[in-house]
């Protein structure tokens, strides 16, 4: 399925981020998005980004990604509560259910702005569930300064997909964290990635064909085994 990628300005505050809508072809029938943002480094540019929404796109899932610099996550979380709130809202795209999601420090983000009870639903919109791609449980080698306090709050089906040797998510601790959460969840392990999803033996092509194929999958399951997400 074709798709078009549709640059736009988000207001934030006095300040814009920068985004692209990945927008499948077929228009006012596309009714599920998934938005997308970076790590700590990087941009809306990030490979493993462009790959899942050329992914979603090409199956009929609007994709949103954004670019918002700094390492608050309080700033990071008001950013991309500012993008859920623009494509909520957009008469472009009369969407039906979001996806929040993210990489590393993108993940947190997403995971505090569904944690959020007074910001949901979005303007009418559920959020539907929650993506996160290499979740930074903690910082590395500080393996007892878990972040699981957002995680707690969520009751949406949640999707972790994280590499067997990620520094910054032991496998265990996610094992045990999430044991403790009451949201439907899913945890798909990379055998031997790290937490840029990077491993001998395996191109990063085909790293990402892996991820994208589980999102697609798990997307299609949480909306409900249809094929046209609509």
């Amino acid at each position: 399925m074709s798709f078009e990628q549709v640059k736009v300005k988000i207001p934030f505050g006095i300040k814009f981020l920068d985004a692209v809508i990945s927008v499948p072809m077929r228009g006012l029938h596309v009714h599920v998005g998934v938005v997308l943002t970076h790590g700590a480094g990087g941009d809306l540019h990030f490979r493993h980004l462009v790959s899942m929404a050329t992914s979603l796109a090409s199956n009929g899932v609007l994709c949103v990604r954004f670019t918002c610099k700094g390492l608050n996550l309080s700033y990071r979380t008001k950013a991309y509560r500012a993008v859920v709130d623009y494509i909520s809202k957009s008469k472009d795209y009369k969407l039906k259910g979001l996806f929040l999601g993210g990489r590393s420090m993108g993940a947190r983000a997403a995971a505090a702005t569904a944690a959020d009870p007074a910001q949901l639903p979005v303007n009418g919109i559920d959020i539907q569930g929650l993506i996160f791609l290499s979740y930074p449980l903690h910082p590395a080698k500080q393996q007892k300064k878990l972040r699981t306090s957002d995680l707690l709050l969520l009751h949406q089906p949640v999707l972790f997909i994280s590499g067997t040797a990620d520094e910054m998510c032991e496998k265990s601790l996610l094992e045990d964290a999430i044991r403790k959460l009451t949201a439907p969840t899913t945890v798909h392990w990379v055998e031997g990635a790290n937490h840029g999803m990077g491993l001998k033996g395996r191109t990063e092509d085909d790293v990402m064909d892996e991820m994208n194929t589980q999102v697609l999958a798990w997307i299609k399951e949480v909306c409900g085994g249809s094929d046209d997400h609509d």
